[in-house]
């Protein structure tokens, strides 16, 4: 297993009325972030919030090219990002234990916290289609050119790694300094990985190692 440190290279907010982060992603132009009760929209270059979405928004948010999806409590909700109107509700694996999401495959990539599990979905019903089992805390959930990396935050320690999504095995470990969270992640889709501050209300932009 190779194991670096994390470079973070910006921090973003924290952001007015936003007391945790959870979920993050990104829609090619614009972070969006879970801030409880709202679904935000961050532009990375500004570092300024370019609106919001009124949704419950308590952990994982993911995006498929065309349409949101955030975790509320025990559901997973997809959204239309021009118009805000929730289209349609599923079930969350986690049944209100569920932290970091994703997409990709065609499928919902759904962290459950305490269970340290991440489970692939069935985006239409809510089935289980894979379980991966991972030994720490898991938050957020992200793929990237086929690698599946995810969040860790355990007691003060946080970190990235990427794993083998079959076996779960840690292939890389990336350490962030003590004291700082990750809880949701996502990919720029090349050399950078955002991820949410949980209760430090900002946004970090982690280097991806090549």
């Amino acid at each position: 297993m190779k194991q670096s440190k994390a470079e973070i290279i910006k921090e973003y907010g924290p952001f007015p009325e936003v007391d945790s982060i959870g979920g993050v992603t990104y829609d090619g132009q614009q972070i969006w972030f879970a801030g409880g009760g709202k679904l935000n929209a961050l532009d990375p270059v500004s570092g300024n919030t370019l609106g919001s979405i009124d949704v419950a928004a308590h952990a994982g948010t993911a995006f498929d090219g065309q349409h949101l999806y955030q975790i509320a409590e025990s559901h997973i909700q997809k959204i239309d990002p021009k118009t805000g109107k929730v289209l349609a509700t599923i079930p969350a694996p986690g049944n209100g234990g569920d932290s970091g999401m994703a997409w990709a495959e065609g499928s919902l990539w759904v962290g459950h916290y305490l269970e340290r599990k991440i489970y692939q979905i069935d985006p239409r019903s809510g089935k289980i289609l894979r379980t991966i089992e991972s030994n720490r805390f898991v938050t957020g959930v992200t793929w990237v050119d086929g690698e599946l990396w995810h969040g860790t935050w355990e007691n003060d320690e946080s970190e990235l790694r990427r794993i083998d999504p079959h076996t779960g095995e840690v292939q890389e470990q990336l350490d962030l300094p003590s004291g700082i969270g990750v809880s949701g992640l996502e990919s720029n889709g090349r050399d950078q990985f955002f991820c949410g501050g949980g209760n430090s209300g900002k946004v970090r932009v982690v280097r991806r190692p090549k």
